[in-house]
């Protein structure tokens, strides 16, 4: 494992972040979930966070925390000694910059959706479903076709490739933006 660069951070010295973006049924969940395996292989440390349109339920009915929140708790916290998870009542939305403000400790931050923002962007798009449009940070293309020329195109199977990519990003010394990204 390259141990990843202190200066590739963000200004707040958080972990570098790049978004796995695409429509719904685009393969992103699948492909993710394939790239964060390959990383945590190669003894990565990886923070996720999921973008969720619609409003999601973590707790089950009956659970003390289900019932601390049923009260009125507007923060609950639930801590083992090798887990903790929170559920925050939100009075606006928070930013994706605000939510990465509460991981630490990884190595590198993946995203699933937040197509909005201006974070590094990986499009995924399987066959038959429309492509987003690139954009000045979409950084590669994970498709059953090329559709964009001059960024690295990456097929659904080149897990590994991708997984270079995120390493190069994470451990970039060189010139230009991120490393050689070469697809």
């Amino acid at each position: 494992m390259r141990k990843p660069k202190q200066y590739w951070r963000e200004e707040n010295n958080m972990a570098p972040i790049v978004s796995f973006v695409g429509h719904s049924n685009s393969g992103k969940t699948t492909f993710l979930i394939k790239v964060i395996s390959e990383l945590k292989k190669r003894g990565y440390r990886i923070g996720v966070i999921k973008h969720d349109g619609h409003d999601f339920e973590i707790d089950h009915a009956g659970t003390d925390t289900w019932q601390h929140r049923q009260a009125g708790a507007d923060v609950v916290c639930i801590a083992s000694s090798h887990k903790i998870a929170m559920v925050r009542t939100l009075v606006k939305p928070s930013t994706l910059d605000e939510i990465i403000l509460m991981i630490n400790d990884v190595d590198m931050i993946l995203t699933e959706g937040f197509k909005q923002d201006q974070k590094l962007q990986i499009e995924v798009n399987r066959q038959g479903v429309e492509c987003l449009g690139k954009k000045n940070n979409t950084i590669a293309l994970v498709s059953d076709k090329v559709t964009y020329d001059s960024i690295p195109h990456f097929g659904f199977e080149d897990t590994e490739k991708v997984a270079d990519l995120l390493e190069n990003i994470m451990t970039f010394e060189g010139d230009g933006e991120y490393g050689n990204i070469t697809g």
